[in-house]
């Protein structure tokens, strides 16, 4: 069953691209722990506190909440894709990583592939959660990813990601899919962003 969601559109070099809600309304610090570490006391949109769960706490039981969500929402726009492309995940530590489960559950849905391979990281770069400029964020992300053209030419290609912050990382894949991947399109679609840009 979806839940309520308030989608905004994300302006970058692809052809049409969404957030489906903001991951966080608000955030108040509340004091410090035993550690001398700030505590704070957090609320998210229902979207990213089913999202919070799949990645912070290994949930997955919430998958198909997030995936009706999204595919009630790509349904609405009458959108149509020949393949569905999970941004790389940069946090490799995690047995399961959730955009990619995301993906396959949201693949079975709708009836899209998603293209394994078509984009791959390739150079291994430092977290990027605490780097808040986007052209630092742009120069580290350089020669990052590498595209497997033979499954990108000529395709409508549906970029899906779970967290927008600056958009450094989904512009940078966008761009490598559209040049030297040959994409016919690409539409962006990430489930949640930081905050809602003006």
């Amino acid at each position: 069953m979806p839940i309520a969601i308030n989608p905004h559109r994300l302006v970058g070099p692809w052809s049409g691209g969404y957030a489906l809600d903001v991951h966080t309304t608000s955030s108040t610090m509340i004091g410090h722990n035993a550690f001398g570490h700030p505590v704070f006391d957090t609320v998210r949109s229902p979207l990213g506190e089913l999202l919070y769960r799949l990645k912070n706490r290994g949930d997955e039981t919430v998958i198909p909440a997030i995936v009706d969500t999204a595919a009630t929402f790509l349904r609405g726009r009458g959108a149509r894709f020949d393949a569905l492309v999970p941004v790389p995940p940069s946090n490799t530590a995690r047995k399961r990583q959730p955009v990619i489960a995301v993906a396959n559950a949201l693949s079975e849905v709708l009836g899209i592939p998603v293209c394994d391979g078509c984009v791959r990281k390739v150079k291994s770069t430092a977290q990027l959660k605490d780097v808040f400029d986007f052209a630092k964020r742009t120069e580290i992300l350089d020669g990052a990813f590498a595209v497997d053209v033979a499954k990108t030419t000529g395709k409508q290609l549906l970029l899906l990601d779970d967290l927008y912050r600056s958009g450094a990382t989904v512009s940078a894949i966008t761009r490598l899919l559209l040049t030297t991947g040959a994409a016919g399109a690409v539409y962006l679609l990430t489930l949640t962003q930081t905050r809602r840009l003006a």
